[in-house]
């Protein structure tokens, strides 16, 4: 079974197609990188996949559960986190773990002890009563991503997670991801820098509204005869209809 799929999914606003009928699959453990350019239909795409925006039609399953009918059961069974990091800059560090642990439903018991283990794996134990406005970017980042997975949810949903923070910081995030994948976590991520798709089991990118090219990095590099994923993306584009 898929952590995610969808059959023409699709998603009008009166007379404009944001979203045009997009069809794919993403398997358990998988990688999956979402590329397109502002006002592709990434980010709307992304939204209906959360449960946050019902489609006007089309069929998208995640974890398990219709977006359409259970989008409930399917804010349960995900993690989130957006480029601004979903993080409480006025809580210390411990607050906002053992916050997003009410959130998403467990036990006291249970966040207590986790949330021992999220900071001795991040190295946090000396921040745990650091308020979050405090930490370097790349900490915040760090922490923000280990709220979005501190429920272990069956898919992880990353908007755009590395804008504005150095390259150095951004391998490591990845370090991270690549974790998760390991532990069978699903990670769904969309993102603007070409460099970061090559670390993608495989890529779909997005052109008003559809996705123009699916597959994974290399194929797409042999199939366009392109030198690195930017002139894939490029290449994508120019051939649109």
């Amino acid at each position: 079974m898929h952590a995610i799929f969808t059959e023409n999914l699709t998603k009008r606003f009166g007379s404009f197609t944001a979203v045009d009928s997009i069809t794919f699959g993403v398997e358990r453990g998988e990688i999956f990188g979402f590329l397109g350019a502002n006002g592709a239909g990434k980010t709307t795409a992304m939204r209906m996949l959360c449960g946050l925006s019902r489609p006007t039609s089309g069929k998208g399953v995640v974890a398990g559960y219709d977006v359409a009918r259970e989008p409930e059961r399917v804010k349960r069974s995900i993690g989130y986190m957006s480029q601004k990091f979903s993080l409480y800059e006025d809580l210390k560090v411990w607050e906002n773990i053992r916050l997003f642990g009410g959130i998403y439903g467990m036990g006291n018991k249970l966040i207590a002890s986790k949330t021992e283990q999220t900071l001795a794996h991040l190295g946090f134990e000396a921040e745990r009563n650091t308020l979050v406005k405090a930490l370097p970017l790349g900490w915040k980042q760090k922490l923000a991503f280990s709220v979005a997975i501190f429920h272990e949810p069956e898919v992880v949903f990353l908007d755009e997670p590395t804008g504005g923070v150095d390259p150095a910081t951004r391998r490591m995030f990845w370090e991270m991801i690549y974790q998760a994948a390991e532990r069978g976590v699903t990670v769904f991520v969309t993102t603007h820098y070409m460099d970061e798709a090559e670390y993608c089991d495989r890529i779909s990118i997005m052109v008003d509204g559809r996705i123009a090219a699916l597959d994974a990095p290399k194929n797409l590099r042999r199939s366009l005869n392109a030198p690195n994923m930017d002139a894939v993306f490029q290449r994508v584009v120019e051939r649109r209809p």
